[in-house]
């Protein structure tokens, strides 16, 4: 696979053409890619990002950081509070830097998106056994031994507090067995390699600025190529899948702008450190449990616990909190997720390479991140913390009970650092006019040859990591697609 990724990210062709061109190699674009060119379809897929193997980089580092996230890993949304986001850039996109934690949308959501988005044929069941092949591509599996100590202290407060708690599966494989030594299963493990053994071309390091569309019916695309120079490709069918974020700034700078980019949903997080008496972070994972007696509506779970993103975590009370960080092995860092009611817009802007994102919390959601940081404090004491530090600015340390309601009274979400991996629903599918981006099956309303097939299309944020999701629709939607079109002979 890296002899084919590498001769295309050196192709010095200025036009190319394809029958079907997706934009975008992640949990969206990957899938599509591989189910079309073993159906037949001519298949050019272009990345934005490089082509970085697994285990070149370390994870969670300033390095990954750099090659594997847009901007760095610093991306924000606009509001009060700003709201801090990833989206990865590279082969794979997401999949590739992401916890690797898999949730099967629940029922009762899929439902809802069907009834109110209109969206058809969408059947529950039938998208569960969707899921379940998805499942066996990429090898979602629980741990073949022991979680770390930092899910460990998870599933011991919540069972101390009589929470709900389970272990979320991952896309992982355990070659020697070993629960630390999980081979990730991401794009670049799974389906990109099926589709370019079928014949797709993988072309990376290639912007796509605009699509050109006339008559309802797009011919090609204006892409900047890796070498510098301007290029075009022609095509049949385009199916954009550049994200949540990337997705409707691409649609927008075609012309495109129809109920997209207006509806951003987002699982917004506010997080803590804990500190432990014993030695117990481990800075290249992060934990499998997840306590679950409040969802959907809020949840908790643990992050990447790097010495630098403990650090992070403390910046907020510095003055109070800075020496904490000479114990960081000691520490591990927990979050308290909500699934917000509040929506967000993604705006693309003449002469800005990325697009204005704008997020607005409503007071239901900044009451919920109260009270799940506060509660989340609480479940950090009774899995045995000595010292919690929330992060947010004038923050108390809380080494007791009563010291949580003190946290609870200083806290305001302004003062906290809000971020969010999950984001969604900027061009939702369905069959509702006023409400949806694209038709059911992700064909953008008002084209004929335009297709959306990625987390753009979730019409509100599910409550849980949305990949499972975003991947089961994704695979439905490419099965009609070949089923409704004959690849060219």
């Amino acid at each position: 696979m890296n002899s084919v990724q590498q001769i295309w990210d050196d192709a010095n062709e200025s036009k190319m053409s394809c029958e079907v061109l997706i934009i975008g190699s992640g949990a969206g674009g990957s899938p599509t890619a591989a189910l079309l060119a073993e159906a037949g379809f001519d298949v050019l897929v272009v990345e934005e990002g490089r082509w970085v193997e697994q285990g070149t980089v370390a994870p969670f580092s300033l390095d990954q950081m750099e090659q594997q996230y847009r901007g760095g890993g610093v991306t924000v949304a606009l509001g009060l509070p700003s709201i801090a986001y990833t989206e990865g850039r590279c082969a794979g996109g997401g999949t590739e830097v992401n916890s690797g934690l898999y949730r099967r949308p629940p029922t009762e959501v899929v439902e809802r998106w069907r009834d109110r988005w209109d969206v058809r044929d969408l059947d529950p069941d039938e998208l569960m056994k969707t899921a379940t092949e998805v499942e066996t591509d990429i090898h979602v599996t629980h741990l073949p031994g022991p979680a770390s100590v930092p899910s460990q202290l998870l599933r011991q407060g919540a069972d101390a507090l009589g929470w709900k708690h389970d272990e979320s599966p991952r896309w992982m494989t355990y070659p020697d067995g070993n629960p630390r030594h999980g081979q990730r299963q991401s794009m670049t493990r799974t389906y990109l390699p099926r589709a370019a053994k079928a014949g797709a071309r993988i072309l990376t390091q290639c912007r796509v600025n605009k699509i050109n569309i006339s008559h309802a019916k797009a011919t090609s695309a204006d892409v900047s190529l890796a070498n510098g120079q301007a290029g075009t490709i022609s095509f049949k069918f385009v199916f954009v899948c550049g994200g949540a974020i990337q997705t409707p700034a691409i649609l927008q700078r075609s012309g495109l702008r129809k109920n997209i980019g207006q509806t951003l949903a987002i699982h917004p997080t506010v997080k803590l450190s804990a500190r432990f008496a014993d030695a117990i972070n481990v800075p290249d994972d992060v934990p499998v449990h997840q306590v679950k007696e409040f969802a959907p509506d809020l949840s908790f779970g643990g992050s990447a616990s790097h010495a630098g993103l403990i650090a992070l975590s403390l910046l907020d009370q510095w003055s109070d909190f800075k020496g904490a960080i000479e114990d960081w092995r000691n520490m591990a860092v927990y979050y308290a997720a909500i699934t917000s009611e509040g929506r967000g817009r993604v705006m693309s802007v003449p002469g800005l390479v990325d697009p204005v994102v704008t997020y607005r919390l409503t007071a239901r959601d900044r009451e919920l991140l109260r009270s799940g940081l506060s509660r989340l404090s609480l479940l950090m004491l009774e899995a045995g913390a000595t010292e919690v530090y929330p992060s947010f600015r004038g923050a108390p340390i809380i080494r007791g009970r009563k010291d949580l309601a003190l946290a609870q009274k200083r806290f305001s979400v302004n003062k906290a650092s809000v971020m969010t991996v999950h984001l969604c629903s900027t061009v939702p599918l369905g069959e509702n006019r006023q409400l949806c981006g694209a038709g059911s099956y992700g064909l953008v309303h008002e084209t004929k040859n335009v297709y959306v097939n990625d987390a753009s299309l979730l019409p509100d944020a599910p409550g849980v990591n949305p990949q499972a999701s975003v991947m089961a629709i994704a695979v439905r939607n490419a099965r009609h697609f070949i089923a409704q079109e004959k690849p060219h002979a």
